[in-house]
């Protein structure tokens, strides 16, 4: 028996039996992993408050032998709000929606229980914090998330210089088989020619140039949005399904 303490964000909860919940949670140093959380269903549960989806909290973890997962699912006996997210997303429709596409994507991008994914985490946190402070529009936020996420597993789109032969940019071509914007000469069949301005817009977003995202017309912000949506699908090898309620202005 062995107890474990971890940092991490609700990414859903599910029910079990009469009183108690199985809770996913991607961790900082577990990365996703899934809880038994006993009587947080009963009505004057404050412990079942802490757990909802798109809160930040510590959490103690009850297990049966040294790993946090195993073969059953560990306890989790305590929690300790660190940023209750959940209280500024949950009641307006665009926030709401685009941070349920956030919590989906981040566990899809973890889908392997108990191996840490820091990077993935990380930017989980400071997307909520930033889509609760409604520092940023919510479809700009999910959009920089969502290219940040694909670029931390691997898969960062190009948006300059050609990505099948390097040369540079500005390319004319989109390709989302190849990696991102193509050339004239590495064209391949199904390149779209998107607005040199939605891609500029998605470029800024993936590096945080906040005041060209800002700045961007809903057009363009809706043609990257449909882009980056195509993107994702591409490398999940299926969509989301928060995404089609995710309003775009």
């Amino acid at each position: 028996m062995s107890l474990f303490r971890d940092d991490g964000i609700v990414l859903r909860t599910q029910k079990l039996g009469e009183a108690d919940r199985i809770i996913t949670l991607l961790t900082r140093g577990h990365g996703r992993v899934r809880a038994v959380a006993r009587g947080v269903r009963r009505t004057k549960s404050k412990f079942g408050a802490r757990l909802e989806p798109f809160s930040h909290v510590d959490v103690q973890f009850f297990a049966r032998g040294s790993e946090l997962v195993g073969r059953g699912l560990p306890l989790c006996t305590q929690s300790e709000t660190i940023a209750p997210y959940g209280g500024a997303i949950v009641t307006d429709y665009a926030r709401y929606t685009a941070g349920t596409a956030m919590l989906e994507t981040a566990e899809r991008f973890t889908d392997h229980e108990g191996e840490p994914a820091v990077q993935q985490y990380l930017l989980l946190v400071g997307a909520l914090r930033t889509l609760a402070r409604g520092e940023h529009a919510p479809h700009l936020i999910l959009d920089a998330f969502l290219l940040r996420s694909l670029a931390v597993n691997g898969y960062a789109p190009s948006f300059e210089d050609c990505a099948k032969c390097g040369i540079h940019g500005p390319n004319r071509f989109f390709s989302i088989a190849s990696g991102g914007v193509v050339c004239a000469d590495c064209r391949v069949p199904g390149s779209v020619v998107p607005s040199a301005e939605a891609v500029g817009l998605l470029s800024a977003l993936l590096t945080g140039d906040w005041a060209t995202a800002d700045a961007s017309e809903p057009r363009h912000v809706r043609e990257g949005s449909g882009l980056v949506s195509a993107y994702l699908h591409w490398h999940l090898e299926r969509g989301l399904r928060s995404l089609r309620y995710v309003e775009k202005n």
